[in-house]
């Protein structure tokens, strides 16, 4: 009978694996036999004769006496040799000033010290960065064979720490600072107390001190890991910039500790008016460069969270955010960012690296309704005190009104620009009603080596929109910056007020913004500017009665005006260019022509004293009876100027015409108040052409 062909190949791949299992051990007993017959090593060992015993007993008590002498050496011997050792290494005073013990001989080697030094550095005003009363740490000997420090148990009485960091960014406790800034890693400890212990932090370019307790107690009886009476404890008040601070970390008790298992923490810092609370958890048990938390931080501005961390923020109004922190080695972000920011909302993500020893910001943000008073805070505006400001920026506000104010004088902290890199990118899908008529904005910041870069800067209006680009060069003491801004289709019906509901001119704004100079502020940078700010009409209509007046037109323009008529009158164009210099716009061109008058301007923008002085003369393109040739006048603060007729220069035309009147004859006196309308039209197309 046939065999199945399963059962065949299974009979086939059993003899074959014989075969071969043979033939090994055939190969094995030849080498063996040749290595036992040639290798005099093998034939001492398998007969040893006298040099061999002698040499093996010598081993034998060699052996012996370094394990007694391990056993009963005196530790506190090398206490000396340790210290010297360690101070010549690190450049500091290290030395163990009580008894050093030693015990090898265990699955679980220990040693203990007591009353260990390690000094500060040379700029550390002599102050020690560690004293510890009594140290005790037990490592797991399997681990420590395979190159793995693992403890399993250390306890730390009275430490006594002492932090400093330089304002060249030293830090007193790196022993070694030629290499690179890593985050710190200790090895895994089982179960950790510590007793009595003090932290002291002075960070001097920043002005943050801070005096803490520490202590790491095991689970108390009866009570949970969230119960304060029980594991890891940091607690401390100090100030920062002034300002008091205090720092809370409250964690889990050390006790049974693995690398695969999280160590959760909750912490609270509250300081120069920002409030911060972490809940999170440290992945892996005493590598702090690993970590996940839920953050919320609230505070009256952003800006002020650089004393604490050290990242350049804008002003902004009082904010409240909360997100999801978390380290990746030098890497940490800030995701999924939501909260308000003022009377706007705020969403995105922000994450924070070190490149090059640098800080470097990447921040993608967006607001679905903003509120543009809490935008314009950037530029260091305070808000409008009657929605959500600080009282700083409420008081800001109210002295910025009292002096008819228009440009922020809030300081550009240029040095806080010169310490990190970053990128912004905002968008705003929707703007809240504003006077303005703004309905969505988009900005682009870079910030490299101290120059900031703002592009684009666009602002989308109901009608008509914003574009441009700034720069701020923060590397020298004051910051120089220019910009460049472009207006479109701007609705002069936004800008001039309607009378009895009826627009008094209508039409599209172009327009542009020029100018470069130094200035730690912007109210300081247009005081110290130069270059151009032009506005152009190419066309719209105004209110006939508006446009005799321009040219001071008594008969006709009052009568137009106060019989209500509504009639318009085309502007053919509208030119406005000044010239920059020192912070003082000089009119170059300054003309309005429509239909029936021809007006020209003279006079200054000033940007140091926030005034406007501008005389408009106009002329009639016809014949008009009671003329007044007298200048029209804008004058007072750019925020809010007022709008006459130059009073002595009528009064002066009016007692010419009388005298001429009672010295020649009464008909002369009326011919004065006669205008033959002789003005011609302005060359608008290339008025506008030079303008752009």
């Amino acid at each position: 009978m046939k065999l199945p062909d399963w059962k065949r190949a299974r009979a086939d791949a059993a003899t074959r694996g014989g075969r071969l299992w043979a033939s090994g051990r055939a190969h094995f007993d030849t080498g063996r036999g040749w290595v036992a017959a040639n290798d005099p090593v093998w034939r001492a060992w398998r007969r040893p004769g006298r040099p061999e015993i002698i040499s093996g007993a010598a081993a034998g008590v060699l052996v012996l006496a370094i394990v007694l002498f391990l056993a009963l050496f005196e530790w506190n011997q090398l206490r000396g040799p340790i210290g010297r050792w360690a101070s010549a290494k690190y450049e500091r005073d290290i030395s163990i000033d009580g008894d050093l013990d030693v015990t090898l001989f265990s699955w679980t080697p220990s040693v203990r010290v007591e009353d260990l030094r390690v000094g500060g550095p040379d700029w550390a005003d002599e102050e020690d960065t560690l004293r510890v009363a009594r140290f005790e740490g037990s490592a797991r000997l399997t681990r420590l064979l395979a190159g793995d420090l693992q403890l399993t148990r250390a306890v730390v009485i009275a430490p006594d720490i002492v932090l400093i960091v330089h304002k060249d960014g030293r830090r007193s406790w790196v022993l070694d600072d030629t290499g690179p800034d890593e985050p710190t890693r200790l090895p895994l400890i089982e179960r950790l107390l510590i007793r009595d212990g003090r932290v002291r932090v002075d960070e001097r370019g920043r002005g943050l001190t801070l005096d803490a307790e520490i202590d790491a107690r095991e689970l108390a009886e009866g009570v949970g890991d969230e119960d304060e009476r029980s594991g890891f404890r940091l607690e401390g008040d100090g100030a920062l910039n002034g300002q008091p601070l205090t720092l809370r970390v409250l964690g889990q008790p050390f006790v049974q500790l693995r690398r695969d298992r999280p160590w959760r923490f909750r912490a609270e810092l509250t300081g120069a008016g920002s409030e911060l609370n972490a809940r999170g958890q440290i992945t892996r048990p005493f590598d702090l460069s690993h970590f996940t938390a839920d953050l919320s931080l609230s505070g009256p501005d952003l800006a002020n969270l650089y004393l604490i961390t050290g990242v350049v923020a804008p002003n902004t109004p009082p904010y409240s955010l909360e997100g999801d922190l978390a380290r990746d080695d030098s890497l940490w972000t800030f995701s999924a960012v939501t909260g308000q920011v003022g009377d706007s909302d705020l969403s995105g993500d922000i994450s924070v690296d070190r490149v090059d020893n640098r800080l470097r910001v990447e921040a993608d943000l967006r607001s679905r309704s903003l509120d543009l008073d809490d935008l314009l805070a950037v530029l260091g505006a305070p808000p409008d005190p009657t929605e959500t400001a600080s009282p700083e920026q409420r008081a800001r506000a109210s002295a910025m009104r009292a002096q008819a104010r228009l440009l922020p004088d809030a300081p550009l902290r240029t040095e806080r620009l010169r310490t990190m890199d970053g990128r912004l990118d905002f968008r705003a899908d929707e703007v809240k009603r504003n006077a303005l008529s703004v309905t969505a904005v988009s900005l682009g910041a870079t910030l490299e080596d101290g120059i900031l870069g703002l592009d684009p800067v666009a602002f989308s209006f109901a009608q008509g929109e914003l574009n441009g680009t700034a720069r701020i060069d923060a590397t020298g003491e004051v910051p120089q910056s220019s910009v460049d801004f472009r207006l479109a289709g701007y609705p002069l019906e936004a800008v001039i007020p309607a009378r009895d509901g009826q627009p008094t001119v209508t039409g599209r704004a172009l327009g542009r913004v020029r100018l470069q100079g130094a200035g730690a502020s912007i109210a300081d940078f247009a005081a110290r500017s130069r270059g151009t700010i032009t506005v152009v009409v190419p066309q719209g209509q105004m209110r006939e009665a508006f446009a005799e007046l321009l040219g001071i037109n008594v008969g006709r323009g009052l009568r137009l005006l106060l019989s209500g008529d509504e009639r318009t009158t085309p502007i053919r164009c509208g030119v406005a260019s000044f010239d920059v210099r020192d912070g003082v716009g000089t009119a170059s061109t300054f003309i309005i022509d429509t239909d029936v008058v021809l007006a020209q301007g003279q006079g200054t923008l000033n940007l140091r004293t926030e005034q406007l002085d501008i005389r408009i003369d106009g002329e009639s393109k016809k014949p008009r009876l009671l003329r007044v040739w007298s200048p029209v006048t804008i004058s007072g603060p750019i925020r809010s100027p007022s709008v006459g007729v130059d009073e002595a220069a009528i009064a002066g035309q009016v007692g010419l015409i009388a005298a001429i009147g009672a010295l020649v004859a009464p008909v002369a006196g009326v011919l004065g108040l006669i205008e033959p309308g002789l003005a011609e039209d302005a060359n608008c197309g290339a008025l506008i052409s030079q303008a752009r």
